[in-house]
């Protein structure tokens, strides 16, 4: 377990990242939860006594990572950008991304599929997995569901499945 003391800080503008509440990670830090790790992984503990797991830290350059904080956790926390932040974080070797039935059926039928959902970081499957749980109709499910088979069927990753809703 690596304990810090570190500031939330709020990217201004940053391309998709603009507003993104995050602590920073220094090299030092990420070297001591994931040594010679180039590449985003999980954590898990505590932030201000708040107990999380599954938290990404995503690369930014240099060997610096940074942990976007979402505002389910800024309001456990009931802190925001400026404040000082108690962290006590280790690597989160138990994270697992669970396929929901739904979409496990339709890889059942498209072995492809399944081999690059398979090939995609965790972390990258759990963008996926996540979209259709957020789903708060079955006919939204449904949909997300068939983009997330054609996303996978295209070898597309999460974002560039996004921009191609978008742009329909």
């Amino acid at each position: 377990m690596v304990k810090f003391n570190t500031l939330i800080l709020q990217f201004a503008d940053q391309g998709e990242k603009t507003g993104w509440s995050y602590i920073d990670i220094p090299a030092d830090i990420a070297q001591q939860l994931k040594p010679g790790n180039k590449k985003s992984f999980r954590v898990k503990g505590m932030l201000d006594g708040l107990p999380v797991n599954g938290m990404a830290l995503m690369p930014m350059g240099e060997g610096n990572f940074i942990m976007a904080l979402k505002a389910e956790v800024r309001k456990g926390l009931r802190k925001n950008a400026g404040a000082v932040l108690s962290v006590a974080i280790e690597e989160d070797k138990d994270y697992k991304v669970e396929v929901p039935d739904d979409l496990q059926e339709c890889f059942d039928f498209e072995p492809d599929a399944v081999e690059f959902f398979n090939s995609l970081p965790k972390s990258h499957r759990d963008y996926f997995i996540k979209w259709i749980e957020g789903a708060k109709t079955a006919e939204t499910r449904a949909k997300r569901v068939v983009n997330t088979m054609n996303a996978m069927l295209r070898k597309w990753k999460y974002n560039e499945m996004m921009r191609a809703l978008k742009n329909e």
